[in-house]
């Protein structure tokens, strides 16, 4: 027993020795700002850069982050719900903010059905979101649509929770 507290005690004492000392690791407090040094009768001045970290604004993560990326349809069904529509609508304006970024709007449909049906659905899926970002005064060379029907799940499974996340719009930044 005494063996395995004085191991631990030594384990301890070993890995704090190990550690780096706060005079050479660079480690301070302070805004970062700016640190001058003296040298030879000189004074330099170096910046450190003091950006927020945070997506590029007009990426696709800032997109996601802002607005984003996606509306969901109901079973069968290729118009936009009213949680679908404000979307769009906040989408319309991010796009208004950044004039040089373009969008893929995607159409997406659950499992079920022939692979021709939901490759249909999910064109007039994308088309709904197309022509509703039309109507908000987006211009149409900005805007492009596909459909991938049901080739491209986001959830797999075979329930109404998985179907309901798998019938939806996106949108891509390109």
């Amino acid at each position: 027993m005494r063996s395995k507290i004085f191991t631990f005690i030594a384990a301890v004492f070993f890995l704090t020795a190990c550690g780096t000392s706060g005079e050479d690791s660079g480690a301070g407090t302070g805004s970062g700002a700016a640190a001058t040094s003296q040298s030879t009768g000189s004074t330099s001045t170096a910046t450190t850069s003091t950006a927020i970290p945070g997506p590029t604004p007009g990426s696709q993560e800032h997109l996601v982050v802002n607005v984003g990326d996606r509306v969901f349809f109901d079973f069968d069904k290729s118009d936009l719900k009213a949680d679908g529509r404000s979307t769009a609508e906040a989408l319309a304006a991010w796009m208004n903010n950044y004039p040089a970024v373009t969008l893929t709007i995607e159409g997406h449909a659950d499992e079920r059905g022939t692979r021709e049906y939901n490759l249909a659905l999910g064109e007039r899926r994308a088309n709904a979101v197309y022509d509703y970002m039309l109507a908000l005064g987006v211009q149409s060379n900005r805007l492009r649509t596909i459909s991938y029907g049901k080739e491209r799940p986001a959830v797999l499974g075979s329930n109404e929770q998985a179907w309901a996340q798998n019938r939806r719009g996106v949108f891509v930044v390109n």
